[in-house]
């Protein structure tokens, strides 16, 4: 099995309500990261039709099933180049919409993910919360775990994947001004504290008055930004990362006397309290 992955995190400025252009574009940038050498091509949240959308009568539109339209053309595109592609939509399923990011290669589509945690922002505040479990997909450039933006400030959503063997996990966002924390911070430890390799992939410009925070970045397993982008200019960063090292969990300092495991080691009889739903009660 390969080792080495040459992932590409395409920084873009994604039009509202523009899907036809939006598309071609990311098969442009998709093309053009192949021709660089690159396994794995990780786009925006929402990448095909923008964020900020007043309602969800005006989104509705610009969604559409999954697999549909644009999976199959990303499909014949990953074919032909031999590539990985991951991208956000708006994914219709009857009545229902999700914010979904989805996994395509050569073989066509791999597989969806629909976003679990949603803030009272954009089009999250009109659409479901995602109602399927985090996965992890085999592929032959690793396994691979899909969330999308707020779902990273939730660390059980990071460690659940791992849990199931994660060697990537890709982070589509649209983080707004404000947000930079999140990428100076939040996604580092992601990949730290879990031993895996994260991609996280934000947008640029402004949409209806929202700024984004560009500073997309890919960090491996040991916690290091590898490659990072600008805060406002659209762009590409590669980074080549290593499979065996993200399945490498148990960490020797010094052998026989200092090791540590950061799965095996974990205590899981003692985190119950992480599952009870219902809201956060202050106790004095």
């Amino acid at each position: 099995m390969r080792d080495k992955v040459k992932i590409a995190a395409v920084q873009m400025d994604p039009k509202i309500m523009a899907k036809g252009a939006n598309l071609d574009k990311i098969l442009l940038e998709a093309r053009l990261a192949s021709s660089k050498g690159a396994d794995l091509i990780v786009f925006p949240e929402c990448a095909l039709t923008g964020y900020v959308f007043a309602s969800l009568e005006e989104a509705t539109p610009f969604m559409e099933t999954v697999p549909g339209p644009s999976t199959d053309e990303l499909a014949i595109s990953c074919r032909e180049l031999g590539v990985h592609v991951i991208t956000g939509l708006l994914e219709l399923e009857g009545d229902r919409c999700f914010n979904t990011a989805i996994l395509v290669g050569p073989q066509g589509l791999v597989g969806k993910y629909r976003k679990v945690h949603l803030p009272f922002l954009g089009i999250d505040r009109f659409i479901y919360h995602g109602d399927q479990p985090f996965r992890v997909y085999e592929t032959p450039i690793g396994n691979i775990g899909m969330h999308i933006c707020y779902d990273c400030n939730f660390p059980e959503s990071a460690r659940v994947m791992a849990l199931l063997g994660a060697d990537i996990l890709a982070l589509p966002t649209n983080w707004p001004e404000g947000r930079a924390k999140v990428a100076k911070h939040l996604v580092p430890t992601r990949a730290y504290e879990n031993k895996v390799h994260v991609v996280a992939v934000d947008r640029v410009g402004s949409e209806r008055g929202t700024k984004f925070t560009g500073l997309s970045k890919i960090v491996d397993a040991w916690g290091d930004t590898i490659a990072e982008a600008s805060s406002d200019n659209e762009e590409v960063i590669y980074a080549e990362v290593s499979l065996a090292e993200a399945r490498q969990k148990r960490v020797v300092f010094k052998a026989g006397e200092f090791e540590l495991d950061l799965i095996g080691d974990r205590r899981p009889g003692f985190y119950g309290e992480i599952t009870k739903d219902g809201r956060y009660q202050h106790k004095i």
